[in-house]
């Protein structure tokens, strides 16, 4: 194949791709033939080369991983921490031969391959790669803490401890993650800022002749062994750089305290920056229980209830003044910590947590955000300012991978050499250099005048514009439900109110929408809000009618939580049955799929240039299979497409978009959690699967758990005169081979698939939850 026919002179950085290609061809012939062979991949991986000299130096060391990537990079869901720990256990048995920390790096450095091509390919969000990046970071924290833990036991014996009773019983640890990775905003070169907690004082039960240690030893051993395992530099370098000095008394601290002595440490001797770190932090690995109980102990000393607006800004002003200072000498822009950078946007969502989270519970999310965006639904700050904020963080995150993934360095440093800069710009989609010194311009001038007005202007008077939204009552008994908000300058409507405190779920989401409020309002007074339920027209006119993806996913969105509104709003007063609820969140469900799909066929055709036949149908698994999608159902979906029409490659990409189009957190929501690891071959398989391949898999290989899975399938969306065919032919074939199938045997695995999944949501809940929708029978509770 001729390099040529993909256009390799419109890389980044042309050179390079060919370069890499000899060198390959060069150092090992067979995976560069088979490599010729598949232009999408080809086209992929060039364009990973182009974008990080890093990863093409992976693929060459590793050209086995080209092949991997072959395999996974069509894969469109973000993958969770479990699904990353298994994948590592099966990267670890295959590279036994290797110790554990070279074994992390290799496995992160072949994870990045994906995610960064998904990345490029902007086929996930800025929030979604982030997050995956920090399930990456869980996953191989979990394995060292096993590792390690594993190697301490033999040696010292298990850790133990007393409980109320005087019994011995198990010690834990949990390590507690601080900044990015605590709140899922991980970049590809960040630090990551870890906490050791264990859960109280005791001694471990020895090994043989070898004395018990205490658990303070134990435990302190046992974070060095996993700080060093995963940032031990090796020829390809750690896994991560793991810093250890954000713990109480700093590097002169011991690596692990209990749980107990931590949270003293916080309430009593902490400074308020060290306060204001808990803020993003969660467990990364071990035993989540110790950290629920940790920050249950602290965060009324992180969100100090009767704290003042003016204290709260100034030690945060504070903060970033000290980081001003240490700027002082820096040469060129730093897109982190300079003036109207990501670093601003972090103070300005972590000065008005801590302002206003003692009173108001709902604004304590760690996730930068959706901080921002319920700071706007408070209104302390404006719908404006939300845009500039979450427009401008989402283009400076971006712009630090794409710097930091070059080398794989932690820089943050615009460069000056013209070239470089040219580059950068084709890196981030410009036109042109002059296009992104402009984008870049103006980002941080509106990051810099919101930091100014809130930190600055306004200063220790600062205070909410308008009264807080309905929702409060929901976190807070002392922040008064409002829903002025709903329609400024009128009476509030007395049957929204109604509504509002017969459920305050819908209060929070109508709170702070005046859209929204206005409308149920005067359809609610009429009694027609049932005959305005029109979803298939309305999304489909929301989503044709804008030209660009951002515009589409925010009117799919905002037209679908008036309809969503409509049915609680419905629910709430009591004129529809339950029955009729799940019935109107199908048809919602069913419209938005189809609004999915027009959105996947317009990039398509965008991206080829060309007018594209997608073939697709959707069919429909669980609830949405059943007909009763209800309120956070996931849509469980199985995509076919009709190969006369269509190949893999195409409907792959359409499936991509799709998903991203319901299931992508923007300033407005989300709609959907997509899964369909009901596919054939499940998460091993392609997103997107033919119709024969499905009939065959269906045939011949599917388990007997995904035949009882299959009953329910029903096509819900796409080419609907081929999925009701598929619907009918895949329901003759389960039936046909539920004859063949002993019915003791069928009614056993029924029991055990069932039985399955109650273990799996007691261990998900804890033994003490009771989940109505899986338990088995009475006697169980």
């Amino acid at each position: 194949m001729s390099v040529d026919l993909i256009n390799i002179s419109e890389l980044p950085d042309p050179e390079s791709a060919r370069r890499f290609l000899a060198r390959l061809e060069e150092r090992t012939p067979g995976p560069y033939r088979r490599l010729m062979k598949d232009r999408s991949l080809l086209s992929d991986v060039l364009t990973l080369v182009s974008y990080s000299p890093l990863l093409a130096e992976t693929m060459l060391q590793h050209p086995e991983y080209i092949a991997w990537l072959g395999r996974k990079r069509k894969d469109g869901a973000v993958r969770d921490k479990q699904e990353m720990l298994e994948s590592l256990a099966r990267f670890s048995l295959t590279n036994s031969q290797l110790d554990p920390h070279r074994v992390l790096s290799r496995f992160r450095r072949r994870e990045l391959l994906r995610i960064y091509l998904r990345d490029i390919r902007r086929l996930a969000t800025i929030a979604e790669i982030t997050e995956e990046l920090s399930n990456l970071a869980d996953a191989i924290l979990e394995h060292a803490l096993r590792i390690s833990r594993q190697e301490l036991e033999n040696r010292f014996g298990p850790p133990q401890e007393s409980d109320d009773k005087g019994r011995l019983v198990p010690s834990h640890l949990c390590i507690v993650s601080l900044g990015k990775l605590g709140s899922r905003e991980l970049n590809y070169s960040s630090d990551i800022d870890l906490l050791f907690l264990y859960s109280d004082e005791g001694t471990t039960a020895g090994v043989g002749r070898r004395d018990p240690i205490t658990n303070r030893e134990y435990f302190v051993k046992l974070a060095e062994l996993v700080a060093k395992m995963v940032g031990e530099a090796t020829g390809e370098g750690p896994a991560y750089r793991v810093d250890l000095r954000l713990r109480p008394n700093g590097r002169v601290g011991p690596l692990a305290m209990s749980v107990k002595e931590t949270a003293r440490y916080y309430t009593e001797r902490a400074q308020a920056w060290e306060r204001q770190v808990l803020i993003r932090s969660r467990s990364s690995a071990g035993n989540e229980d110790l950290f629920k109980d940790f920050f249950q102990r602290v965060e009324p000393s992180v969100f100090v209830e009767d704290q003042s607006v003016s204290e709260a800004l100034r030690n945060v002003r504070e903060s970033k003044q000290r980081i001003d200072i240490e700027l002082i000498n820096s040469k060129g822009i730093n897109v982190k910590l300079g003036k109207g950078g990501i670093r601003e946007i972090e103070f300005i969502a972590q000065a008005l947590q801590l302002a206003y989270g003692g009173r108001d519970k709902w604004l304590r999310a760690p996730h930068t955000l959706i901080c921002i965006s319920r700071l706007a639904d408070r209104s302390l700050i404006t719908e404006d300012e939300l845009t500039k904020l979450v427009e401008g963080y989402a283009f400076l995150r971006q712009l630090e991978h794409v710097l930091q993934m070059e080398h794989g360095l932690q820089t943050h440093i615009i460069p000056n050499d013209k070239e470089k800069l040219e580059r950068l710009a084709v890196k981030m989609h410009c036109i042109d250099l002059i296009a992104f010194t402009d984008t870049l311009a103006e980002h941080m001038q509106s990051v810099q005048k919101v930091f100014r007005r809130i930190f600055y202007e306004e200063g220790a008077s600062f205070e909410p514009s308008t009264p807080l939204a309905a929702s409060a009552d929901l976190y807070s008994s002392e922040i008064p439900a409002n829903t002025g908000r709903l329609d400024e300058g009128k009476e509030t409507n007395p049957v929204l109110e109604k509504v509002i405190s017969t459920s305050p779920r819908f209060g929070e989401l109508v709170g702070t929408d005046a859209a929204i409020g206005s409308l149920l309002s005067e359809l609610l007074e009429t009694g027609q809000i049932l005959e305005a339920f029109d979803p298939g027209k309305a999304l489909m006119e929301a989503v044709s009618t804008a030209t660009e993806l951002g515009d589409k996913l925010a009117r799919l969105r905002r037209n679908w939580r008036n309809f969503l509104a409509m049915i609680m709003a419905s629910d709430a007063l009591e004129r529809i049955s339950v029955k009729d609820a799940k019935r109107l969140q199908t048809k919602l469900a069913e419209a938005s799929i189809n609004a999915g799909l027009a959105i996947a066929r317009s990039e398509i055709e965008k991206r080829n240039g060309a007018s594209a036949e997608l073939g697709l149908a959707v069919m429909g698994l669980g609830k949405l299979g059943g007909a009763g999608v209800d309120y956070d159902s996931d849509l469980d979906l199985v995509l076919v497409y009709d190969e006369q029409i269509t190949d893999q490659e195409l409907a792959s990409r359409a499936v991509e978009v799709f998903v991203n189009a319901l299931s992508a957190i923007t300033r407005d929501g989300s709609l959907y959690r997509v899964d369909l690891r009901l596919r054939p071959y499940g998460k091993d398989g392609p997103l997107a699967v033919s119709r024969s391949a499905f009939i065959e898999y269906v045939k011949v290989s599917a388990a007997i758990w995904e035949l009882l899975a299959f009953v329910k399938m029903r096509a819900v969306g796409g080419a609907m005169e081929m999925a009701k065919i598929l619907e009918s032919d895949i329901r003759n074939i389960i039936h046909e081979r539920a004859l063949a199938i002993d019915p003791d045997a069928l009614a056993t695995e029924t029991r055990r698939i069932r039985a399955g999944l109650e273990q799996q949501r007691l261990r998900a809940r804890g033994q003490r939850d009771i989940d109505i929708k899986y338990v088995l029978r009475p006697q169980s509770i």
